[in-house]
């Protein structure tokens, strides 16, 4: 089977894409399966240019297909914040616990629409033929007045989906994966380009 390494050691992350990638033909790796660490510098200045700054790495270092994604936060009351930091909010080693909190109390009495928000994502496939393809997509939401749920990681308990009346973190793999911001780019990918 051949291979395809997805450039994360989010385990949460990989969950969401190996359901989304089962049937794509490929055998999906970690970094970490892969036996590859390298420390990979994101200085892009948006999404794309991150996700494609860490596909190219893997593939460089792997020889194989790589996939990277860069995804994050954007609330539109902190003028996009915390965008392509999102991971590095508030600092390299900070919880989502505290960032969440911060979220929430800089949105102290905001209400409505002015409470928008969105998860973007890009994904990035590098070849080891030098070509590379990227497919970005978004999930529309708002932020909760409060964390509610269990499921998913980072930023999803404050992420409120107004159709489904939950956060992400409320949603189920199989709701989340219909949806997401990633699942939506992977399956792009997937139908364009694997």
């Amino acid at each position: 089977m051949k291979k395809l390494i997805f450039a994360t050691g989010n385990e949460g992350k990989m969950k969401e894409i190996r359901e989304i990638l089962k049937d794509s033909g490929y055998e999906v790796l970690s970094m970490k399966q892969a036996g590859l660490n390298p420390e990979i510098i994101e200085d892009g200045k948006t999404f794309e240019e991150n996700a494609i700054i860490k596909a190219r790495a893997i593939c460089e270092l792997s020889g194989e297909i790589a996939l990277a994604d860069d995804s994050g936060l954007e609330v539109d009351y902190l003028d996009k914040a915390p965008g392509i930091y999102s991971a590095r909010f508030l600092g390299e080693d900070t919880s989502y616990e505290i960032k969440n909190g911060y979220i929430l109390e800089k949105l102290q009495g905001v209400e409505g629409e002015a409470r928008s928000a969105r998860f973007v994502c890009a994904i990035a496939a590098a070849f080891p033929d030098g070509r590379v393809e990227t497919r970005t997509a978004t999930i529309e939401g708002q932020i909760a007045q409060a964390p509610a749920g269990e499921n998913g990681f980072g930023y999803d308990p404050i992420f409120y989906v107004p159709e489904y009346g939950c956060t992400t973190a409320e949603l189920s793999m199989e709701q989340k994966n219909a949806i997401s911001h990633r699942a939506k780019a992977l399956r792009a990918m997937k139908e364009e380009v694997l």
